[in-house]
């Protein structure tokens, strides 16, 4: 496995409210999170730390490989004890009320992943030139195309665009979408926040993803240019994935 991760604050944010984090362990699992912050007044950036922190923590006792349901259950887990963490800390600091986070989490072992998400953060496979996106974004303007009320590109210059419908730590209680996907050689993993989706139309991300002459650090780094270029108007973190013979954190 081959990991690149960048997080970038933007043209016009002061404050970067993404938190990333991934790791690989001795046994074979690999694992990685992108959380993008929401609530102002630095609330984001608390309730995105939290997340992250609170995953990690719940990894602590694993020290050895994982079957498929054993790892769909420690992401429910996992991300179902983030949310009761959030929400009791803006239930109880004024300074924090109504803070949330997006959240999109791999747990990769053999053959497989498990996905876990909530909100509009994003994960993506790239296999053999096709770029899928596996999760389903939880905002306004994604039901109403779902129910056809508006079309995809009315969607992406819709006023209500950023509204989202399901986060981490807004409500008491929080389902939790779990996605399994298979993981073969060659494969891609890409993991971001929607700094990166809003501005980056999905051609230029394929053209990246496709470069075989760059490597996973270029190709994280032009990922951030990319939106960058378009605007950076929100924080950009991006996480790729590569599925290789050896272990590398990159960056």
């Amino acid at each position: 496995m081959k990991i690149a991760y960048r997080s970038d604050v933007g043209r016009v944010r002061s404050v970067n409210e993404d938190t990333a984090w991934s790791d690989s362990y001795e046994f074979g699992l690999t694992v990685a999170i992108v959380a993008d912050g929401m609530g102002g007044h630095k609330a984001g950036e608390v309730a995105s730390q939290l997340a992250v922190d609170t995953f990690r923590e719940a990894l602590q006792d694993v020290g050895a490989a994982l079957s498929l349901e054993e790892r769909k259950l420690l992401m429910s887990q996992a991300i179902l004890q983030a949310n009761e963490v959030i929400y009791d800390m803006a239930s109880n600091n004024e300074q924090f009320h109504n803070m949330g986070t997006t959240i999109v989490a791999a747990l990769i072992q053999d053959d497989n992943a498990v996905i876990g998400h909530i909100g509009d953060s994003r994960v993506y496979k790239w296999r053999d030139g096709i770029m899928t996106q596996l999760t389903e974004d939880h905002t306004l303007v994604h039901e109403l195309v779902k129910s056809g009320q508006i079309t995809l590109e009315e969607a992406a210059t819709h006023p209500r665009r950023n509204v989202i419908t399901r986060a981490l730590g807004t409500d008491e209680q929080v389902d939790v979408d779990i996605i399994c996907t298979s993981w073969h050689a060659g494969d891609l993993l890409m993991m971001c926040s929607d700094g990166l989706t809003t501005m980056a139309s999905p051609s230029s991300i394929m053209e990246t993803l496709g470069q075989d002459e760059l490597s996973l650090d270029d190709k994280a780094d032009r990922l951030v240019q990319l939106a960058m270029e378009a605007g950076g108007d929100d924080n950009i973190t991006v996480i790729l994935l590569h599925h290789a013979e050896d272990t590398e954190l990159e960056g």
